[in-house]
């Protein structure tokens, strides 16, 4: 297993220059075959639903297996550190499938329904349709953040409805307890909750405009915090009572992850300013559960050496190994 731990120079040690710094453009720079080769598709997510994602195949079939990526809120199949862990491991011989949740990328158009956090059947059955595409080969499923969230759910399932060729999820900064990383991006450096809000009021109106009979969002548009315009969307979710039940219905704190019956490993840091590290250190006992607590690292970074190496692709390729020498 891995040992060296992320330890970036001193100078990039910063949570937020690591945060920042993983998601800008620049560490996508030159040339992406994994993207050169990327197809479009529509994937089946049960009861009509669709969700986009992006196929790179290798020629001739001499794939290693397939890897699954999910960005994180607000992300898309184009986030500069989907595209980098994609590149990485296409490189390494894996097709590589970049799936968007729904309202992602540029799929506002392809369903009626809003997205939310607790969508957890419909990016399940996707992520069961797209592991068939490679049949006998092994599937590994890597989410971020809220996409970390979704895929530790996503496992919970296989004692239910297990995905037969998936060997092991893969959580980046996993958001536990999505409530209290939705107060952190509030009360951390603005630079936080004007990005996630920007994006977010931004994907509402793409949504108003593909479906302008049923969406109306100009009169709560004028929030200036993650809390409040989630307080003030709810009417739009039927099924919730309000934000309380909404967050905890996608809430992986305390027990909830001691049923994990299939391989996990979670990588997170201790100065993540957005997904506090007391929720991993509370975490329950649990032979399937890998947990990977780094020192630095902020959020979804991990960037080492700085800028443009990244400690945890280098982390998931050696467990990946490992556990195919131990096998």
């Amino acid at each position: 297993m891995h040992k060296v731990p992320c330890s970036p120079v001193r100078w990039a040690r910063n949570p937020h220059v690591q945060t920042i710094f993983g998601s800008l453009s620049l560490r996508a720079t030159g040339v992406n075959e994994m993207v050169l080769a990327a197809k479009e598709v529509l994937v089946d997510a049960g009861q009509g639903i669709r969700l986009l994602g992006y196929h790179s195949t290798h020629a001739a079939s001499h794939s290693r297996g397939l890897m699954i990526v999910i960005h994180g809120w607000e992300g898309s199949s184009d986030s500069t550190y989907v595209v980098c862990t994609g590149r990485y491991f296409y490189r390494q011989g894996y097709d590589i499938f970049r799936l968007n949740l729904r309202d992602h990328g540029r799929s506002h158009h392809l369903n009626r329904g809003l997205f939310h956090g607790a969508l957890t059947d419909e990016t399940a059955n996707a992520v069961g349709n797209i592991a068939t595409i490679l049949k006998g080969l092994p599937c590994y499923l890597i989410g971020f953040s809220l996409g970390g969230n979704f895929a530790l759910r996503i496992a919970l399932r296989q004692s239910i409805s297990a995905i037969p060729n998936l060997r092991r999820v893969f959580a980046i900064s996993p958001a536990l307890d999505p409530y209290r990383s939705t107060l952190a991006i509030d009360q951390s450096m603005p630079v936080y909750r004007s990005y996630f809000l920007h994006k977010w009021k931004r994907s509402l109106r793409k949504k108003q405009r593909c479906f302008p009979e049923l969406y109306h969002f100009d009169s709560i548009l004028h929030h200036t915090s993650c809390m409040a315009l989630t307080e003030a969307i709810m009417p739009w979710y039927s099924e919730f009572k309000n934000y309380h039940d909404y967050f905890s219905r996608y809430t992986l704190t305390g027990e909830t992850l001691r049923s994990l019956a299939m391989p996990v490993t979670i990588i997170t840091s201790g100065d993540d300013p957005v997904v506090p590290v007391g929720d991993f250190l509370r975490l329950p006992q649990n032979p399937s559960l890998d947990v990977s607590i780094q020192k630095y690292g902020g959020h979804c970074g991990f960037l080492d050496p700085f800028p443009m190496g990244c400690w945890y692709e280098r982390h998931i390729e050696e467990v990946i190994n490992q556990e195919k020498n131990d096998g």
